[in-house]
């Protein structure tokens, strides 16, 4: 598949072979029972390497799977309340809310309105503030307090440790 008359060949244990042609290097991989793989095609002229092409492979999916397992999921917990929501319940629900936080989740706080609720909108910003305020030692705000149609809607991210 390697199209230019000359490459640059990497031996085996990593030694340059120098520039060669193309139909020898492949002559000196097959003499080894090996592969010719085009590392760097962009160089002029290209780099090759003799290596076993099966075993490349399989170390950069076990490469790619080492780095998926260090990878993090974050996800977005939803908590809803309504403007009138009692003490007990907030207090609930709140702990619920510091409990994703403190899995490094984020948490999205949202205050859902109905019928006339919708002339009263400053009484569930009153309630997205005092929950920031009370998770501020666990949170940081990351979307601010805003009007999703009927709902209000705030986003915590959690505190970096």
């Amino acid at each position: 598949m390697i199209r230019v008359p000359e490459v640059r060949v990497i031996g085996q244990e990593g030694a340059q072979l120098g520039i060669i042609l193309t139909s020898d290097a492949l002559q000196m991989a097959e003499e080894q029972g090996l592969d010719l793989v085009e590392v760097a095609p962009n160089e002029k002229p290209p780099v090759c390497r003799i290596m076993d092409y099966g075993k490349y492979k399989y170390q950069q999916s076990k490469r790619l799977q080492q780095a998926k397992k260090k990878q993090k999921v974050i996800l977005v917990k939803e908590i809803k309340l309504r403007p009138k929501t009692e003490e007990h319940d907030y207090h609930f629900k709140s702990q619920h809310v510091r409990r994703f936080l403190q899995d490094g989740h984020k948490a999205k706080v949202t205050i859902v309105f109905r019928g006339r609720e919708m002339a009263h909108t400053e009484l569930g910003r009153r309630i997205l503030d005092r929950m920031a305020g009370e998770l501020e030692d666990v949170s940081t705000i990351e979307q601010t307090p805003k009007q999703e149609g009927r709902s209000l809607a705030m986003v915590l991210s959690p505190r970096s440790s």
